[in-house]
């Protein structure tokens, strides 16, 4: 599975979400896996943990549309591992927004794809075939996370 997205409805208009998912330094509020982010421009570093695991990568902000879509594409050791992103929906007479989480595996083709699963397994303890599932796990606690920061119910 290359793509994962999940949506939760969040109680504040699109553009006041936008400003908190766009503000990379508070993803360690509501992810389950990042512990630290150091800002660097429009990239960043995020450095995540899972169990015994800890790893980094670097990221850069390719989507950046106020009220409507934030994205950053991740890579480890120069090569692409995937695109995470936050799309934006107004909903309830734009009071609420429709939040919906994606997720674009980037490690498709040949040896770069071999070595970033090697990687990637090394360093997050999660095989390539139980990546999608436990990305779409992550997902879910990051979003209810991100309504409860937002005022809504966890």
């Amino acid at each position: 599975m290359w793509e994962v997205e999940e949506s939760l409805v969040v109680p504040l208009p699109a553009a006041a979400v936008y400003a908190v998912v766009a503000d990379v330094r508070r993803m360690k509020e509501w992810s389950p896996e990042v512990f630290g982010i150091w800002l660097r421009g429009r990239d960043f570093v995020g450095f995540n943990r899972r169990g015994p695991w800890v790893w980094f990568t670097t990221c850069r902000v390719v989507v950046a549309e106020p009220g409507r879509e934030f994205a950053f594409d991740v890579t480890s050791f120069g090569l692409p591992i995937a695109r995470w992103g936050y799309r934006l929906t107004p909903a309830e007479e734009g009071t609420e927004t429709l939040v919906t989480e994606y997720w674009n595996d980037r490690r498709r083709d040949g040896w770069r794809r071999r070595v970033a699963e090697v990687l990637g397994l090394v360093f997050t303890g999660t095989p390539p075939a139980q990546r999608a599932a436990r990305n779409r796990h992550g997902m879910r606690t990051t979003l209810l996370r991100l309504r409860a920061a937002c005022g809504g119910a966890p």
